[in-house]
Formats: C-alpha cells, sequence, structure tokens
C-alpha cells in the first residue's frame, strides 16, 4: 500500500493508473477507523482495479472546535486495517496540503440541508460538500464508497454529485453493526463499556417501533421512540424525524412516500451518536 500526503504525489500516480485503463474506487474517511470502513474498503477493492482510501479530519465540517478536538486520530491503526482490507493507496494530507487557502463555496442543496444534521449542526454539510468535492477532484473515481449511518450526508454527496455533473457512481453501503446492534462508528471509541451498552438501547428501540407502523402516525411513532430512549439514564435524544427517503421532509402519513427511513441523533454523555432505520 503506498502512503501518499501530497496532492500533487497523489494526482501523478492516478493518472499513471488510468494511462494504464485500470478502474478506481476511492472511500473517504476521517480515520478511527473500523469495521464498517473496512467493509467500505473490501468493497471498494473487491470492484474497482485500485483502492484509495482517504484520510483526513475535516475542519470544516464542525462546527464544535471541541469535537473537532476529540476526534479520534488513530492512523498507525488505521493504516494496518487498510493494509489488511486490500487497499492500494492511503491518502493522508495535512490541512494546509487541502485548504492552501480558505474554502468560501457556497453550496445550495435546497431543503435537503435544512432538517436533521443540518439544523443542528448548521454549516455541517457545507464543510462536507467542500472537502469531499476537493476529494474528487483529487482522485477523478470511477466509483465512491458511503456508509448508509450518515443516511442525511449520503443524500447530499448525491445531490452534490448531480449538481457538479461528476461522472462517477456514488455506491451505498448499508450500516455495519456491533454484536449489540450499535451501529459502528469512529465515536464508540469515546464511550466507555457502560455507556456502550447503554448505547445499545437505541437500535433496540428504532427496531421495536418499526411493529407499530401499522397502527400509529409517524407522529405517535416518533413520540414513542423518544419516550422509551429517554427512559435510559445515559441517553437524551437530540432529534427523531421519521421523513421520506428521497427529499428528507418529515411525513404526516406512511403512504405519502415510497421510502420512509427514521433518523435519529442521540447524547450519550457528552458523545453524539447517529442512527436510523428503514420503514420501507
Amino acid at each position: 500500500m503506498k502512503i501518499i500526503q501530497t496532492v500533487s504525489q497523489l494526482e501523478a500516480l492516478l493518472q499513471q493508473y488510468r494511462g494504464e485503463g485500470k478502474t478506481i474506487g476511492f472511500v473517504p474517511t476521517m480515520g478511527a477507523l473500523h469495521t464498517g470502513h473496512q467493509r467500505l474498503v473490501e468493497l471498494c477493492a473487491s470492484e474497482n482495479d485500485v483502492c484509495v482510501v482517504s484520510i483526513f479530519v475535516n475542519p470544516t465540517q464542525f462546527n464544535n472546535k471541541e469535537d473537532l478536538q476529540r476526534y479520534p486520530r488513530t492512523l498507525d491503526a488505521d493504516s494496518e486495517l487498510l493494509l489488511k482490507a486490500d487497499a492500494d493507496v492511503l491518502f493522508a494530507p495535512s490541512v494546509e496540503e487541502v485548504y492552501p487557502e480558505p474554502d468560501n463555496r457556497i453550496f445550495d442543496f435546497g431543503l435537503l440541508d435544512k432538517v436533521m444534521e443540518g439544523h443542528f449542526r448548521p454549516g455541517h454539510f457545507n464543510g462536507v460538500a467542500q472537502v469531499v468535492s476537493k476529494l474528487f477532484a483529487y482522485t477523478k473515481p470511477d466509483r465512491a464508497y458511503f456508509g448508509e449511518k450518515d443516511f442525511q450526508q449520503l443524500a447530499i454527496i448525491q445531490a452534490m454529485v448531480k449538481q457538479l455533473q461528476l461522472p462517477l457512481q456514488i455506491v451505498p453501503v448499508p450500516i455495519v453493526r456491533e454484536p449489540s446492534g450499535l451501529a459502528m462508528s469512529s465515536r464508540n471509541q469515546l464511550l466507555s463499556e457502560q455507556q456502550r451498552s447503554e448505547a445499545a438501547n437505541i437500535y433496540r428501540v428504532l427496531s421495536e417501533s418499526k411493529l407499530s407502523v401499522e397502527s400509529s402516525t409517524p407522529a405517535e411513532v416518533i413520540r414513542w421512540v423518544v419516550d422509551r430512549i429517554s427512559e435510559v439514564e445515559e441517553l437524551e435524544v437530540e432529534y427523531f424525524e421519521i421523513v421520506d427517503g428521497e427529499s428528507l421532509q418529515p411525513i404526516l402519513s406512511w403512504g405519502v412516500a415510497e421510502s420512509v427511513v427514521g433518523c435519529i441523533a442521540v447524547f450519550c454523555g457528552s458523545v453524539r451518536l447517529i442512527d436510523n432505520i428503514r420503514y420501507k
């Protein structure tokens, strides 16, 4: 596996691969890699001639400086996992390499980024679009892989690719969960064992809520989920929305959308966790 830290070296290497007729797959990450990331990388490696993974903790998508500072950074362990997952190239640039000057671009995603994460983390998705568009420009991949745990982010990336008319395929990859049901996340490393156990209640409650779909309205399911999770001492729900899986707008009845997804953000102590579940 080649480890590269500059854009010029990356572009030169990938241009060489493209000249040889090789397809390029790309997995952008912020590091602190886990089994969920490994699934993304393994799929990328199996579907492309060259698998490129980036590790970059992007400052423009954090609206909380303390959260940025606390985000786990484990480059050595990450490199070992990527080797096992058959990655070919690791791109690990500095902040100065990605942002030699401030990125003042403002993206317009309509209502997609005004709800849920966008409401509680203003500016977050603009920062995501800034860095991912830069990474796409460096790598020019044929395919790029994103986990469905970040459901709203996936929708934003797909919208950005359409807006910029980028010639690449976005490949969604299902959520990978711990044996307890807790969605794999780099932030799980910040949880104590007790908190990890408590956090498993998020997915347990979401799963149980599917049993109420035929007898309850979306609003009633939302109240039930929030009440059940709030009964767990360590957990505090920031939001739970049941939305149209395409527009991400809240729904009032089950029949109004072909795809319906419940998206949630929960604080476990000071650690913010997100998850989602598909109702149809």
